[in-house]
């Protein structure tokens, strides 16, 4: 159409056949019949069973079609998240998977022309005792691994190998495993039906008095790019807090009776248990 997208208002593919390339392949005929007819973009709703489907056949929830394209001509679907996948005139999406191998395969055989990673070594004797001329009681270990044949091939050095281990190294494992079980809890929330409103940032460019009346404006994917850096959230009540100050923005923003507000009840009820506190 004129428009130049087309909106995909069901797709199933069985579970046992995604795993055998046939959904991949049924989505990758499709977008090449949409170059033929001239369109330019997809756009649909996926239900949190197939956000997971759509994000590996290219489609984002970052929308950057111009609103004007499709306003009015598409069903807006509560519960479901709106996703769209640009798709490239230039592009045989026949040929996807072999472009993504010979890709693959020029990038290994460039970084063998610098690197040693395919160097196999022989297995040590096992007799093996090298000579640790100048090393301490504190950095014997590190030595004795240094020693191995290819380690310092590889770009190890001896004060690598010491910081790697000690306090620092349990300071990280600390910070990775906080980290993980933060994106955990986002993962968890996400998937849920109640969580549509809170996933982007609101639109203050259409929601022209937000912030007049929420000074602190908290959503997902925000609360996703912290953790992800690693450096804001110290504790799990930390992310608590934010959790709490989003569902209490969308309360006090929204009618009570609002469907918006309901979303936040249920969300505030869905983290009590979750050990945050």
């Amino acid at each position: 159409n004129e428009m130049r997208f087309a909106e995909i208002a069901f797709c199933a593919v069985n579970a046992s056949h995604q795993v055998k390339g046939y959904g991949t392949k049924l989505m990758n005929l499709l977008k090449n019949e949409a170059i033929v007819r001239g369109i330019e973009y997809f756009i649909t709703y996926a239900d949190n069973y197939a956000i997971g489907y759509f994000k590996k056949q290219g489609f984002t929830k970052a929308i950057a079609m111009p609103k004007s394209r499709y306003t009015g001509l598409i069903k807006d679907y509560d519960g479901g998240t709106m996703m769209e996948c640009y798709v490239h005139p230039s592009i045989d999406y026949t040929r996807v998977p072999e472009m993504i191998a010979a890709q693959r395969k020029f990038i290994i055989d460039r970084i063998r022309l610098r690197a040693n990673s395919h160097k196999v070594y022989p297995p040590l004797p096992k007799d093996f005792q090298p000579r640790l001329d100048g090393s301490s009681r504190g950095n014997e270990s590190a030595a004795l691994a240094m020693a191995i044949p290819g380690m310092a091939e590889a770009g190890w050095t001896l004060q690598d190998l010491v910081s790697s281990t000690g306090q620092g190294k349990e300071a990280d494992r600390a910070k990775n495993a906080l980290k993980s079980e933060l994106l955990a809890v986002i993962r968890k929330i996400d998937e849920q039906q109640f969580a549509w409103p809170f996933r982007q940032p609101v639109d203050t460019t259409e929601v022209k008095d937000y912030l007049e009346v929420v000074k602190t404006p908290m959503d997902l994917s925000t609360i996703e790019k912290m953790i992800r850096k690693g450096d804001h959230y110290k504790s799990k009540q930390m992310l608590y807090a934010d959790l709490m100050l989003m569902v209490n923005n969308c309360k006090l923003y929204n009618d009570e009776k609002s469907t918006y507000v309901s979303c936040a009840m249920s969300l505030e009820k869905f983290i009590m248990p979750l050990s945050l506190k």
